[in-house]
C-alpha cells in the first residue's frame, strides 16, 4: 500500500541521519522488531488494528482499507498531536517513516503539515534504511581489523570490552547487540533476545562509530541466542589478532555473579533454564543444581556449570588458535583492560609506524 505524496517534503535516510529526530509511525511490534536507530515510536495503528486494515485491504479492497484506517486513527489524533508537539519543543526538525514510505507516514506528515507543523517523510521508509544497513555492513567490516578477546566463561571478557570502550577504544559488542550472552543460559536476567534485524542494525551502528582501524570484539560462536553473526564478520574475526584471557575458578564464579544475579528473577529463570542442559549434563546433576539454586547457593552452581558444561563445551576451542598474547584476569576488568591497552600501544600501534 504505497502511494507517492507530492504535498510535503521527502528526504532519504542519509540526509536525515544525525540531523532529524525520526518518528516511527509503524505498529509497536514492527518497532520492537527493528527501527531506525534513535527513532521514537508514535504508532498510528496498534498491532491488532494494523492486522485488521491489512485483512480489509486483501479481502475487500484498497479504498475500504483506507476508510477503516482513517476511522481507527482519527480519535487518536489529539493525543498524537500532543506527543508531536512535545517532541518538537526539544527537537527540530522532525521526520517520519513507516514500512515503505507509504500511506501511514504520508497520512502522518500530511495531517500535521496541514495544521502548520512541518514534518518530512523518509523516502522508502524502514525498508530503505534496512537496505542501506545491509549494503554498508560488508564495507564497514572490510575496513577494520578485529582484536578478538577469547577465554573461558567467567573470565570477564564482556566487562573488559566495556572497559576498553570507556577508554575510547573501538569495540564491537556482539552480545550487547543480541541482548544475549551466547550460551543456552545466556538470556537469564536479560529478557528476550533481539531479532536478527535489530542485531544487525546494532552491529552497523557500532562499526559506523568505530574511529580506529582496530576493533576489539569478544570471541563468539556463530549463533548468539536466536541470532547469527553474519558470516563475513565471523570470517574476518577468525583472521584477526587473537588474545586470550585466563582466570582462576573463584574469580570466574564471582564474575558470573555480577553478570547473572541482576534481579530477583534469577532463581526462577535459572531453574527453568536447567532443563535445556539435559543433552550435556545428567538429570541427577541437573536436579542437584536446581536444589542449590532454590537455596541461593550460586557459587556451587556456577562452579558446577563451568566444570560440567561451559568448559567442556566452549573451552576446548581455545587450543586451536594461535594467540598473540595472554592475560590473567581476576575480578577487576579495569586492571586487565589497562594491560591490554599497554600491549596494544606497544605491539600493534608501534608496529604500524615501523
Amino acid at each position: 500500500m504505497q502511494e507517492k505524496n507530492n504535498y510535503h517534503n521527502t528526504i532519504n535516510y542519509s540526509e536525515a541521519r544525525n540531523k532529524f529526530l525520526m518518528i516511527d509511525v509503524r505498529s509497536p511490534s514492527e518497532y520492537e522488531d527493528d527501527t531506525i536507530t534513535g527513532a521514537v515510536n508514535i504508532p498510528l495503528l496498534n498491532d491488532e488494528e494494523r492486522k485488521e486494515v491489512g485483512t480489509t485491504y486483501m479481502h475487500v479492497g484498497k479504498n475500504e482499507a483506507k476508510r477503516l484506517g482513517v476511522k481507527l486513527i482519527s480519535p487518536k489524533l489529539p493525543d498524537i498531536m500532543d506527543q508531536v508537539l512535545e517532541l518538537k519543543s526539544g527537537h527540530d526538525p522532525l521526520a517520519a517513516f513507516c514500512a515503505r514510505g507509504g500511506y501511514r507516514s504520508s497520512f502522518f506528515v500530511s495531517a500535521f503539515s496541514s495544521v502548520g507543523i512541518p514534518i518530512c517523510q523518509i523516502e522508502g521508509g524502514y525498508k530503505s534504511y534496512r537496505r542501506e544497513v545491509m549494503d554498508a555492513l560488508p564495507q564497514l567490516n572490510d575496513r577494520v581489523t578485529y582484536i578478538v578477546i577469547s577465554g573461558n566463561t567467567g573470565v570477564g571478557k564482556t566487562e573488559i570490552l566495556h572497559s576498553l570502550k570507556s577508554y575510547g577504544y573501538s569495540v564491537l559488542d556482539l552480545e550487547g547487540a543480541a541482548n544475549h550472552r551466547g550460551s543456552l543460559l545466556g538470556s537469564i536476567g536479560l529478557g528476550k533476545c533481539n531479532s536478527q534485524k535489530k542485531f544487525e542494525t546494532k552491529i552497523y551502528d557500532q562499526l559506523v562509530d568505530a574511529e580506529d582501524k582496530y576493533v576489539f570484539v569478544e570471541a563468539e560462536s556463530q549463533k548468539i541466542g536466536s541470532v547469527s553473526i553474519p558470516k563475513f564478520i565471523s570470517d574476518k574475526m577468525k583472521q584477526g589478532i587473537q588474545i586470550y584471557i585466563d582466570a582462576d575458578m573463584q574469580s570466574r564464579v564471582n564474575n558470573l555473579k555480577k553478570d547473572y544475579i541482576l534481579n530477583d528473577s534469577w532463581k526462577s529463570e535459572s531453574i527453568k533454564s536447567m532443563d535445556m542442559l539435559g543433552k550435556y549434563i545428567s538429570k541427577d546433576k541437573i536436579d542437584v543444581m536446581k536444589k542449590e539454586i532454590s537455596e541461593g547457593n550460586f557459587d556451587f552452581v556456577a562452579a558446577a556449570l563451568m566444570e560440567d558444561y561451559y568448559d567442556p563445551m566452549y573451552g576446548f576451542k581455545s587450543g586451536k588458535l594461535d594467540y598473540s598474547t595472554k592475560f590473567t584476569s581476576g575480578t577487576d576488568p579495569e586492571k586487565v583492560s589497562g594491560e591490554i591497552i599497554s600491549w596494544y600501544q606497544e605491539e600493534i600501534k608501534k608496529a604500524e609506524t615501523k
